[in-house]
């Protein structure tokens, strides 16, 4: 009878030792899989995103504006869709800034204003992929 109680504690020692390595393991795999869904390196931010060549157009104020963008996207599919669609991004950019004024785009709050809108005006013709952020790359006001 003794041994049998020594063979049943130990089968439970051992089992509750594998459980709670078991636990262990899958604890750091979602902490490294959660790593490595942080903010994307440079490489991949190069490689999901396209540039908007530098774009001159009259302001409604009469003023004119140089601008250009480099648009990031969610995913290889989505820079794909992002190259194919560029004649449709810079229609969208073109209808924005021909509504603005000069003074829209005084201030850290007026260049903010303007990369959301063209993020939402750019994702409602996405299908594929998304835009997940919009950066000016050069900007004059004259």
């Amino acid at each position: 009878m003794k041994g049998n109680k020594a063979i049943k504690t130990m089968i439970i020692v051992l089992a509750v030792i594998a459980l709670a390595g078991t636990a262990a393991l899958v604890a750091v795999m979602k902490m490294g899989h959660a790593e490595k869904q942080g903010a994307p390196s440079a490489d991949e931010l190069a490689e999901r995103s396209i540039d908007i060549p530098e774009m001159t157009t009259n302001l409604a104020d009469g003023r004119y504006i140089k601008i250009s963008f480099k648009i990031e996207t969610d995913s290889d599919q989505g820079k794909e869709e992002a190259e194919k669609r560029d004649f449709q991004m810079k229609d969208v950019i073109i209808e924005q800034l021909s509504q603005m004024k000069a003074a829209d785009f005084k201030g850290k709050e007026g260049m903010a204003a303007l990369k959301e809108q063209l993020k939402q005006q750019i994702n409602a013709l996405m299908q594929e992929g998304k835009v997940e952020n919009v950066y000016i790359t050069s900007f004059i006001l004259q």
